[in-house]
């Protein structure tokens, strides 16, 4: 009779061990299940970040190639020559890049810096304290953060 007890108590620790293989198993694909989800998330984020910096990119290319057409609009600003239906059309590109985020800057007496400025001339003064822009030459433009064109300009120097 106490050959028959025994294979019962072999029953539940086979049923033990097959318990625990189960939830091993369970808790390793729940882990695999856990690392996927985070890498999907992962992939995810990337994408988007790339399909931004991607379109960031693209909208720098277009302005950039604009600029001399937006050059050629200042000057016929300053002369005169923009007026009528050209210049309503002048207006409207004017407010699109705007609009766009692009950025004109470069003044004169600003502190020269050679991250955002180009030296084309040089010359030097008792009426400055620093290096300072002292003649803008051609206008600077920057998109976002980026510089899409340094600002030429005339440095005029301490003596």
């Amino acid at each position: 009779m106490d050959d028959f007890i025994e294979p019962v108590t072999d029953l539940k620790n086979v049923e033990d061990s097959q318990s625990e293989a189960v939830e091993n198993d369970l808790a390793v694909l729940t882990a695999d299940l856990q690392r996927l989800q985070a890498e999907y998330a992962n992939y995810r984020k990337r994408v988007e970040r790339d399909r931004a910096l991607s379109h960031e990119l693209a909208i720098g290319v277009v302005l950039g190639e604009l600029l001399p057409i937006l050059d050629d609009l200042d000057r016929a600003r300053e002369h005169g020559e923009l007026q009528g239906g050209f210049k309503a059309v002048a207006d409207q590109l004017a407010n699109i890049t705007t609009k766009l985020g692009l950025q004109k800057y470069g003044e004169v007496g600003t502190p020269f810096d050679p991250q955002i400025h180009e030296a084309l001339l040089h010359s030097t003064s008792t009426d400055v304290s620093e290096p300072t822009a002292s003649a803008i030459l051609q206008p600077g433009y920057k998109y976002k953060e980026r510089i899409l064109r340094p600002a030429r300009v005339a440095v005029t120097d301490p003596e």
